[in-house]
């Protein structure tokens, strides 16, 4: 007998070699009817492997991640299938599950796979996996994996399956189709329903552009065609929401080819609503008792050496700026922190100074590959609203669970609701990746579990996601769509503090290193820009949007009376203008819906006599005629409800 360790943490006793499929079906039938893969022991494997030994299983659903990768990958098999059927002399290379789908990379030789093909090879993949074919993973050794891929002539499978060790190849087989493959499979192909083939691009092998090029495939299947309408719905709404087009349209940022590519210029709109987002922190941050500091754009090279960051990130970063001085290099800020413990390291500090809070609007530079680069959320150059707290560690604890307080508060005031906590630790497996010794990096990394642990945070704790000089606690948020982000991170750093020989004199009058806290609530001004923009679809909280009311004055005979009402909201705070052409009423209105504009404001002779304004709300139309000092009021109740207290 064996015992199964399930993710409730009971413990259930099985014969020998069952699978995790009679596990399934001994918890319940229904249940096992939607089990498509299996994780043991933190191997994914198929849902008829035998278990042999006690451990852990999870089974996986396509609701679950790893189902959805096991669904995916398996799909890929089917789509290579597919694709063989029309171009039976392709090349194979890689098909792996991403995040939405997968895709599989292919040779085709002097041979071009289009749109117009697409639809084709949908109808061959759905013909094919309504066969219902098992997928059937065995091993091979390395001499007869490698004689099967020489005979096809198939180079790619040939240098992979040379730097794999004998032993652990392993070939996956449904109908006639076989390919090199580590596992991690559903039942048969006949669970897939639905598939869409969304795009052909070119890939380097192994994304070196001295390599052959290929021709990537790319795919997403369902267990339900329903599933494949809603996601195929979910892509068109996440068009109109792309923040490259609503910033365009709204005329918040832009980019130039002159300036550089992932720089990004913010217009007169776009710099005005970041300011208000930073105002806005600039505030929290002063009640929690923050300073504010200003560092340059770049630092010695030095500085970085003695940081990690250089020989972490300086073969992958902007390249060194060298000066007429012999030997002088300085480089592009790629952090704040370095900054900020030189900040620290001014004067001498007492345990009774601390914590001392600084923050900066920082602006930081990476090099990232172009290919990499996407709108605001991917760019080489951006702003963390950055902080670090220097404390004692008897202070950590309470640090921490401050910083967990006010990223909440930013996340309440700005409608992200859905949201979960990782606790982003070391990879076991390959700490030389890491800085420091294991004891900090134990007690940084039980500092945030306990801390999100005591604040009731929905967490999950992710091996190998940590930053190089410490633990993290990162927040993914879901947008309207229920597409996760990253946004806002605290980390428990031990590392620089030593590195950069920070110290306090404590009560027993010695000198003692201080624990350091970085944190970024935002993240990035860009990338939560960015994030924002997609999930409000441009409708921006009404304290935060650039324009807060139009005035449309029906003719020219109107514009005084425009401009009177005007003043009176300026006068009030209330961010306004005046679109004064010699355009029709609709047409404005139209102007405005389109603008995102939350108030419009129709001024007419009815209105001037009456000393009234008769106001439409975006996307709701006509809301009644107000006194001007009651549209105030009403804006002012607005703003106020979607703020939240700190």
């Amino acid at each position: 007998m064996i015992h199964i360790t399930l993710p409730d943490g009971s413990v259930r006793e099985y014969q020998k070699n069952s699978t995790p499929m009679d596990v399934a079906k001994s918890i319940s039938e229904g249940f096992a009817r939607n089990v498509i893969s299996a994780n043991f022991n933190g191997t994914t494997i198929e849902t008829k492997t035998p278990l042999t030994s006690d451990g852990s299983l999870i089974l996986y659903t396509f609701n679950d991640d790893g189902g959805k990768k096991a669904f995916w990958h398996s799909s890929a098999h089917v789509l290579a299938q597919a694709i063989l059927e029309f171009h039976p002399n392709a090349k194979l290379t890689i098909g792996p599950a991403i995040d939405n789908g997968f895709y599989y990379d292919l040779d085709l030789g002097d041979e071009v796979i289009s749109e117009k093909d697409f639809v084709a090879i949908e109808q061959k993949f759905l013909e094919l996996a309504r066969s219902k074919h098992e997928f059937n993973l065995r091993e091979v050794s390395k001499a007869d994996a490698l004689a099967y891929y020489q005979k096809e002539n198939n180079q790619y499978k040939v240098e992979l399956i040379e730097n794999l060790t004998d032993g652990d190849i392993t070939f996956c087989d449904h109908s006639d189709f076989t390919d090199l493959c580590r596992g991690g499979h559903i039942p048969n192909t006949g669970i897939i329903k639905a598939v869409k083939v969304m795009n052909v691009a070119g890939a380097y092998w192994r994304g070196d552009e001295k390599n052959n090029q290929l021709t990537r495939i790319y795919g997403i299947s369902f267990p339900k065609q329903k599933m494949l309408t809603e996601y195929l719905e979910l892509l068109e709404e996440a068009k109109k929401r792309d923040h490259r087009k609503l910033g365009k349209e709204l005329e918040l940022f832009t980019f130039s080819q002159k300036v550089g590519a992932g720089l990004p210029l913010w217009l007169p709109k776009g710099a005005a609503l970041r300011g208000r987002l930073e105002d806005f922190l600039k505030a929290a941050q002063k009640k929690a008792g923050y300073e504010m500091v200003m560092t340059p754009h770049i630092g010695q090279k030095e500085l970085y050496v003695t940081s990690g960051h250089y020989e972490k990130y300086g073969a992958d970063s902007f390249q060194p700026i060298k000066t007429p001085k012999m030997d002088e290099e300085f480089l592009l800020k790629p952090m704040n922190c370095p900054h900020h413990c030189e900040v620290y390291n001014f004067k001498p500090h007492s345990y009774k100074d601390l914590p001392k809070r600084f923050a900066e609007f920082g602006t930081v530079y990476r090099y990232e590959q172009s290919g990499e680069l996407h709108g605001l959320t991917r760019v080489r150059g951006f702003t963390q609203d950055d902080a670090h707290i220097f404390c004692t560690p008897e202070q950590l604890d309470q640090e921490f669970k401050n910083v967990i307080d006010l990223v909440l508060y930013v996340f309440g005031s700005l409608g992200f609701e859905n949201f979960t906590a990782q606790v982003s630790i070391r990879d076991m497996e390959n700490q030389d990746k890491y800085i420091g010794d294991v004891k900090t990096w134990e007690l940084a990394e039980q500092a945030i579990i306990n801390a999100a642990t005591d604040k009731g945070l929905d967490f999950v704790i992710e091996e190998g996601e940590a930053a190089f000089y410490g633990p993290k606690l990162d927040f993914m948020v879901k947008d309207a769509l229920g597409r996760s982000w990253q946004l806002g991170t605290i980390q428990v750093d031990y590392n620089l503090p030593k590195r950069f020989e920070l110290t306090y004199k404590g009560a027993d009058n010695q000198l003692h290193q201080p624990v350091m806290i970085h944190r970024a609530p935002f993240g990035s001004m860009e990338r939560f820009i960015a994030v924002l923009l997609e999930h409000t679809g441009g409708n921006f909280p009404l304290w935060l949007t650039p324009d807060q009311v139009i005035l449309l004055p029906i003719s020219e005979k109107y514009q005084k009376y425009s401009e009177k009402v005007l003043e009176s909201l300026e006068n009030s705070e209330i961010r306004a203008l005046v679109d004064d052409r010699s355009e029709k009423t609709g047409r404005k209105i139209r102007d405005a819906e389109m603008s995102k504009i939350p108030f419009m404001v129709i001024v007419g002779e009815k209105e001037e006599n009456e000393g009234t304004v008769s106001v439409r709300k975006h996307g709701e139309g006509d809301i009644g005629t107000f006194t001007i000092e009651a549209f105030i009021s009403l804006i002012k109740e607005e703003i106020k409800s979607t703020i939240v207290e700190f």
